[in-house]
C-alpha cells in the first residue's frame, strides 16, 4: 500500500477522491458541531425552564414538594376509587382537580397546606365523592386554614355549598404534644387573621366560617360547636393516641347519620398515635363509625345511620 501511495500516477488519480472525502468529512464535522451547539442551547433552555417550574413545585416554603410520579398518582387514584366505590375515571378526575387546586391555593395563600401532596389530594378528592349527608363541616386543627378553604372549593364543585366550623387553638405556631415542631417553613404565624385571610379563598363558605379558638378537648369549645350534626368531620388536631381517641369519642356524638369522619395521618410512621387510637376505638365494637378504607395517609370512616 505504501508503494502505491508514493506512486505519482496513483497520487494524481486518487487526489480528486481524497479531496471529495475530505469535503464530506468537513461537512459531517460541521453538521455534527452544529447539532451539538443546538443540543447545548436546548439543554440550557430546559434547565432554565426546570428551574422556574421548581419554584412552583419544590418544597421551599411548605411541607414537601408538590410533585407526583405517574405510579404514585395512579396508586392514589386506585385508593380513591376503592374507598368511594366510584369508577376509576371519576376518581382520576377528582384527584387531578384536587392537585390543581393545591398548587393554585398555595400560590395565593398566606401560609401553606400541611401534609404530603398525596395526603392532601387524597382528602380533597375523596370527601366530595363520599356524598356527605349534609352541608355542615367541622375541621379540628386547621393550621393556616388553607386546607379548609380548598375543601370548600372541592365540595362546591360537587354541588355542596358547605357551612364550615373550625376548632383550633391558633397559638401562633403548630402544636403537637411531645413533638418539637420547630419554625414553620413558610415563616407564617398560626393566627386568626391569617386563617380568616385564607378562608376568603374558599368562597362564601370560607368567608362565613365559624372559628372557635381553643383545644378540641376544652369543655367550653365542645359546648360551643356541638349545636349541630356534621356531615363531615376532619380530625387533624392532637396526634397523640389520647388526643385522637378523645376526638373520635366526641365525633361519635356530633357526626350526622351517614356522615364522614376523616382521620388525618393514619398510618403515617411519624404519628403512630393516630392509628393506635383508631384501632382501639373501633375494636370496642360499640362505635357508630365503620372503616371505609385508607387513601394515602388518611382513614375514612362513615357513621352508621
Amino acid at each position: 500500500m505504501s508503494s502505491l501511495l508514493s506512486n505519482r500516477l496513483a497520487k494524481r488519480i486518487l487526489r480528486p477522491v481524497a479531496a471529495r472525502v475530505d469535503q464530506r468529512v468537513k461537512r459531517s464535522s460541521s453538521s455534527l458541531r452544529s447539532d451539538v451547539e443546538t443540543l447545548q442551547r436546548e439543554v440550557k433552555e430546559l434547565r432554565n425552564q426546570q428551574y422556574v417550574v421548581g419554584l412552583l413545585f419544590n418544597k421551599m416554603g411548605r411541607s414537601g414538594p408538590r410533585v407526583f410520579t405517574p405510579a404514585a398518582f395512579n396508586t392514589l387514584v386506585r385508593q380513591i376509587a376503592d374507598v368511594t366505590g366510584q369508577e376509576t375515571g371519576v376518581a382520576r378526575r377528582n384527584a387531578t382537580i384536587a392537585f390543581r387546586n393545591v398548587i393554585a391555593m398555595e400560590a395565593l395563600a398566606v401560609g401553606r397546606l400541611a401534609g404530603s401532596t398525596a395526603n392532601i389530594c387524597g382528602k380533597l378528592a375523596t370527601v366530595p365523592l363520599l356524598d356527605p349527608p349534609n352541608k355542615d363541616v367541622l375541621e379540628i386543627g386547621t393550621l393556616h386554614g388553607v386546607f379548609a378553604a380548598t375543601l370548600m372549593r372541592m365540595l362546591h364543585r360537587a354541588g355542596l355549598e358547605a357551612r364550615l366550623t373550625i376548632v383550633d387553638p391558633l397559638a401562633g405556631s403548630q402544636l403537637q404534644p411531645g413533638a418539637g415542631m420547630g419554625a414553620d417553613p413558610t415563616g407564617t404565624p398560626v393566627r386568626m387573621d391569617v386563617v380568616r385571610e385564607n378562608l376568603l379563598l374558599g368562597g362564601r363558605a370560607g368567608a362565613e366560617a365559624r372559628i372557635e379558638q381553643g383545644f378540641s378537648g376544652d369543655p367550653e369549645v365542645r359546648a360551643a360547636v356541638s349545636d349541630r350534626e356534621y356531615g363531615v368531620i376532619i380530625v387533624d388536631g392532637d396526634h397523640s393516641a389520647e388526643g385522637v381517641l378523645a376526638d373520635l369519642e366526641w365525633a361519635e356524638d356530633i357526626v350526622a347519620p351517614g356522615g364522614i369522619v376523616v382521620l388525618d395521618d393514619f398510618g403515617d410512621g411519624k404519628w403512630p398515635g393516630v392509628k393506635e387510637a383508631a384501632d382501639k376505638h373501633l375494636a370496642g365494637g360499640t362505635s357508630r363509625l365503620e372503616m371505609l378504607g385508607r387513601v394515602s395517609t388518611s382513614a375514612f370512616l362513615r357513621a352508621r345511620a
